[in-house]
């Protein structure tokens, strides 16, 4: 009976680790709930509109444009090597297996768009961002995995998740970003004040991993960066040229630098697991009650399970 014993235990085991992870299947129309996306009528990009799946790039560029109500979901994996523009009040939604190699995505002058549950990789400089918001309102991305590489020369590659030129109501969630150089910005450059000061992010739930920097690097404006997990990244959050960030109950593993300031930015922390770091950021003074909505916090220690098990790609439509 032994043999037997150890023969089922070790069955059970190799099922175990062959099994693959579980998703959660998701309401496609359902609208951002956590953040500065819920401000200013909220974020519901295209719930009530047509669906539409798309399998190739001709096919995405065309269901993603026009500012009618539409909910857009891709399955399987697309390549190409450019950006593709994202139109209001759109819903753009990755099913298990939906990728996006070499391709972007940007939100330009636009509002009301959700994109959520993609796998986007290795999208070259001269293309653009992996995920770009710009000059655009009420904007969610949630649960994307954002990765290239760190094998090239450091602009070889531009941001994963970069949202500049004065945006505001954006909430990043839940989304995996990793290997790579320069992870995310907010704000366009140190000269952009009189337009970024409006800029309005939330990051929260996310896992930063193997990093470079920026995460993110955040200029002028006003951040929320809450519940967030972040593991070998040298230069975690750098608040920049006046920004005004709440940091709260974070968690860094291996970060040289995990809080910061530039240029006179400034931070409010509280919470934070710092690990071998410190927190080196000029302190600010904003408050929740800044922010203009409620918000949850996950304890501090139970940070690392809830972000490692949820964050990424890990959604099903």
């Amino acid at each position: 009976m032994k043999w037997l014993y150890s023969a089922v235990t070790l069955l059970s085991v190799q099922l175990a680790m062959a099994a693959p992870p579980l998703r959660k299947r998701v309401d496609a129309e359902e609208a951002c709930s956590v953040g500065y996306c819920t401000l200013n009528g909220g974020t519901t990009g295209g719930a009530g509109g047509s669906t539409t799946t798309v399998t190739t790039l001709d096919d995405l560029i065309a269901a993603v444009s026009g500012d009618d109500a539409k909910i857009v979901i891709i399955d399987g994996e697309i390549t190409g090597n450019e950006v593709v523009k994202i139109g209001s009040n759109t819903s753009v939604l990755g099913t298990s297996s939906a990728s996006l190699v070499g391709v972007g995505l940007r939100v330009y002058k636009e509002e009301n768009v959700i994109i959520r549950n993609i796998a986007i990789s290795k999208v070259l400089a001269e293309a653009g961002d992996a995920v770009g918001v710009q000059e655009s309102n009420q904007v969610w991305v949630d649960h994307l995995d954002l990765s290239s590489d760190r094998d090239h020369d450091k602009d070889f590659y531009d941001g994963l998740l970069d949202v500049t030129h004065g945006c505001s109501g954006v909430t990043l969630s839940y989304n995996y970003l990793h290997d790579h150089w320069k992870a995310s910005l907010v704000g366009h450059s140190d000269s952009n004040g009189s337009e970024d000061a409006a800029l309005r992010v939330t990051y929260y739930g996310n896992f930063f991993e193997n990093l470079n920097s920026r995460g993110p690097s955040f200029r002028f404006g006003q951040g929320h960066i809450f519940n967030n997990y972040y593991s070998s990244v040298s230069d975690g959050i750098n608040t920049r040229d006046g920004a005004e960030l709440l940091v709260e109950n974070n968690v860094f593993v291996d970060s040289k630098k995990p809080l910061y300031s530039t240029d006179e930015g400034f931070a409010v922390a509280s919470g934070n697991d710092f690990g071998d770091g410190e927190n080196a950021a000029e302190e600010g003074s904003i408050t929740a009650s800044d922010l203009g909505y409620d918000y949850d916090l996950i304890a501090t220690t139970s940070v690392a399970s809830d972000v490692q098990s949820n964050a990424g790609q890990t959604l099903d439509f």
